[in-house]
Parts: C-alpha cells; structure tokens; sequence
C-alpha cells in the first residue's frame, strides 16, 4: 500500500470514529495502525475499538455486517474500505490456545491489557494523534523491545500463534525480544503442534515473503522453534551469505535455502513434511520441488548433461531461481552453468518445434503418449542440431515410423 491509499483508509477510519464519538462513545484507533504510525510505517489496515457494543454499532452503520460478533467485532464499510471495528473487552478462559471460550465487553485499559504484546496495545485518540498507552508500550517502542503483556506465560497459553507472531515483530522491526518473553516462549516449542497447520503455515510465509527473512529464522533457531515448524531440527552449521533480501524473491525460494541450509535438500523428504507441516498449495509444492531437483541436477550431473538436456533445463521456469538459490553455496558450479548456458543460446535455448502432433497424425502416427516421446525425441534431436529444418524433422519421424535406425 502506498502513501495515498495509507492516507485514504486512515480518513475513513477517522470518519467512522467521528461518528461513533459523536454518538456518545470512547473510541479510539488501535493496536497495529498505532505502532506503524509512530514507527513511521504506513499502516495497511487501521482497527478501532470502542465503547460500542456490535448493536450499537450496526444503529450507526446499518450497513455493517458482523464477522466476529460474539468477540465485539463488526466490519463497517466507508468509501472503498472495510474498517474493522472491536467493542472493548475482556477475555474469559481460553481452552483450545486460540480464542477465549467467553468475552466480557468493557474498558478500553482492559482492552489493551487482554492483547499479545505492549507495542501492539496502544491507542490513538484519531482527532488529536495523542497516544493513550496502559501497557508501557511507547517506552518499549523507543527501546526496540517485543514484550508480552502481563505474564508471558499466560499470553502464550492464551494463543501459542503468539510465540511465532513474536518473533516475525522482532524480526520486521530488528528488534529485541524481552527476556522474560523469549524464555517463555522456549518453554513452549513443544506446544506449538497445538497450533493448526494452516495458521503456522500462514504466519511463517508473512516471515519468509519480508526482507528480514534471515533475522526471523534465525530467531526460531535461537528459541528451537524450526523443529516444531518445519518438523525437524537443523542438521548442519551457519548459514549461507546470500540473504535472498530482494523484493521480487518469493517466500518459497526463501524457504528452500532455509531448508538446505539446515542441512535438509532431498526434494523427496521436502515434499513429504513441508506439504503437510505449512499446508502447501499445490502451486507451492510444485514450485519448491522443481527449485530444489533443479538444484541438485545442476550440482550432481550439469556437466555430463547432453545438450538438450541443458536446453530444456536452461528454459525451466524455476531454472533461474535455482540459479539464485546456489549462488552463495556454489558460486563457480553456477558461473560455468551461466556460461554454458549463453554458449547454448546462440544455436536457441528454445526454438519452434520443426514438426507438430498434427504433421505427425498425418504421417499415420496414433495420438497418444506414443506420439508424445516421438515428439519429444525429435525435438531433442533439433536442440542438439541434428536436425536442421522441417524436410529434416518429417524424415526422421518416417524412419521412426518405420522401425529404421
């Protein structure tokens, strides 16, 4: 979100509050939006909460339609945007470490107190900018600290996401996490299964797809937390140099050399554990198999690789992020790669197929997958410059036809 679109949803925002406020309620903006604003940040979403209990909000905004109702929380439409808005309250027990089995609607010191972490306790009066802080979050703010509101225990009992949303803050933000916080969130590791797999899965691509990607796995190696997301524990030393920071690297690429660093590259175990540990679409499975067999093609066989084989490598839409991943571990496997691959390119890495299924059917050839590796070994045959034209092509396909050598 840029700039503009910060400004836009923060004014509707404002809109929203003004009238809750104008009918007589503490309102105020919260948690996250208030952080980034003082951190500098352009918020992607600004919460309110309120003195406003969800029926009283629908009166307002008779349009607003309730997502979370039983919690106080009502999605209220202003302009382009849907602006969360929570009733203050208080949690009951919580028995499934995720949400509270009741919720009591009061204060907004309350409110703030029930939350994860004091820099994500804060509000902001949306008319003044004056920040109303109960939880000694701006002190934290200004010492660069990740602290647990209250008793850390209790907050990560409360909802073990937490331990992982602790460590993507420290990360985002580079900074530290509170002593008291981190030893209990060690304390938990082996809780974290209670945590779907979807919700880890979820959390750690948000880790994974930001810059500070490295700081946030090696926090998790730190507190022993990669065994309990990923499934098993680290099987070699430091980690490689290259950071993979650019802003164009998806979070899958970040996750194989994660993963080879740990000391786990087999393509086939990859698949078996991280398919069901973070929930993997089938894109993303697909994605990270073809990157990590990429990889250890290039490092086992590149040189003994005929030179279609190369080509139709070269070609292979995750080639060039294998190529990324093994810059830092191989760089000279990858230089002489790059420069087999430039020498390919000036007899085509890719040319138009000289013959098609269609020419072949009417040579007499039965569509099915025999035809497919006809296909395929004639275009081999034209990537290693065997064949030169279509005369070429249509001559070997009868020879083929014909059982002739």
């Amino acid at each position: 979100m840029n700039r503009e679109e910060a400004t836009s949803v923060r004014h509707a925002a404002r809109d929203i509050a003004s009238r809750l406020r104008e009918a007589g309620f503490e309102t105020f903006f919260a948690g996250g939006c208030v952080r980034d604003r003082l951190l500098g940040i352009d918020a992607v979403d600004v919460d309110i909460a309120t003195s406003a209990t969800p029926d009283e909000v629908e009166v307002i905004f008779p349009r607003a339609r309730g997502v979370g109702v039983h919690f106080g929380v009502m999605l209220v439409p202003m302009g382009e945007h849907l602006i969360e808005v929570a009733t203050f309250r208080t949690d009951g027990v919580y028995h499934d470490g995720r949400r509270p089995e009741s919720v009591t609607f009061g204060s907004a010191e309350a409110d703030a107190r029930r939350r994860d972490f004091s820099i994500n306790g804060l509000f902001e009066d949306p008319e003044s900018g004056e920040v109303i802080d109960h939880v000694g979050g701006l002190d934290d703010l200004e010492r660069g600290v990740v602290r647990a509101i209250g008793d850390p225990d209790a907050r990560f009992e409360e909802d073990r996401l937490r331990i992982l949303r602790a460590v993507r803050f420290a990360a985002r933000f580079d900074f530290k996490i509170d002593r008291d916080t981190f030893a209990a969130m060690v304390a938990r590791v082996d809780r974290l299964g209670a945590v779907s797999t979807e919700r880890i899965g979820h959390e750690l691509r948000r880790m994974l797809g930001d810059p500070s990607w490295r700081v946030a796995t090696a926090l998790l190696e730190e507190a022993g937390l990669d065994r309990a997301v990923l499934g098993r524990e680290r099987a070699l030393g430091e980690p490689t140099t290259d950071p993979l920071h650019d802003a164009d690297v998806e979070w899958i690429d970040r996750l194989a050399r994660w993963e080879i660093d740990r000391g786990h590259a087999d393509p086939s175990e990859l698949d078996g554990r991280l398919t069901g540990a973070l929930v993997l679409s089938n894109a993303e499975r697909q994605t990270l198999l073809d990157v990590m067999e990429i990889r250890e093609r290039i490092l086992s066989s590149w040189p003994s690789l005929g030179i279609a084989a190369r080509k139709r490598l070269a070609v292979h839409p995750s080639f060039a992020r294998s190529i990324r991943i093994l810059r830092a571990e191989a760089p000279e496997v990858v230089a002489d790669v790059l420069a087999d691959v430039e020498g390919l390119r000036v007899t085509g890495l890719a040319p138009v197929p000289l013959v098609s299924g269609d020419d072949l059917v009417k040579l007499g050839f039965v569509p099915g997958p025999g035809l497919g590796q006809v296909l395929h070994d004639l275009y081999d045959r034209q990537l290693e410059g065997e064949l030169s034209s279509r005369e070429d092509a249509m001559a070997a396909a009868r020879s083929l036809q014909s059982g002739d050598p």
